[in-house]
């Protein structure tokens, strides 16, 4: 059974790979790298990014500075034509994933229900 399963995951990994949402995905990154101002940018964010997570994760507080960096970076990206894109295209992308986690999730789910 266990192996038929991982059978099932790797046939959803490869039709994901070509659906039309995940095309459509890898296509506007490929627009971020094909431009280097916007690629340093998206660099930036999710650098930033990384760092705010792992702050938080720790439990330390953000800093005045922390807030600020991460304000003065929001503006850049929306700014940023290519990225706002690609985050357009990450956002429906996600949904896909939520909803097949919400799917493969369901006999947890079911299993804690109570009646």
């Amino acid at each position: 059974m266990s192996n038929n399963i991982y059978d099932s995951a790797n046939q959803i990994e490869r039709e994901i790979r070509q659906m039309d949402e995940f095309l459509a995905l890898s296509e506007a990154f490929d627009a971020v790298k094909a431009n280097e101002e916007a690629f340093e940018l998206f660099k930036a964010f999710q650098e930033l990014q990384m760092t705010l997570q792992q702050k938080q994760m720790q439990g330390e507080e953000f800093s005045d500075e922390d807030a600020q960096k991460a304000q003065e970076m929001a503006e850049k990206v929306q700014e940023e034509a290519l990225i706002q894109d690609l985050m357009q295209k990450e956002q429906a992308f996600s949904m896909i994933v939520n909803d097949l986690n919400r799917i493969i999730m369901q006999p947890v789910q079911d299993l804690y229900t109570l009646d």
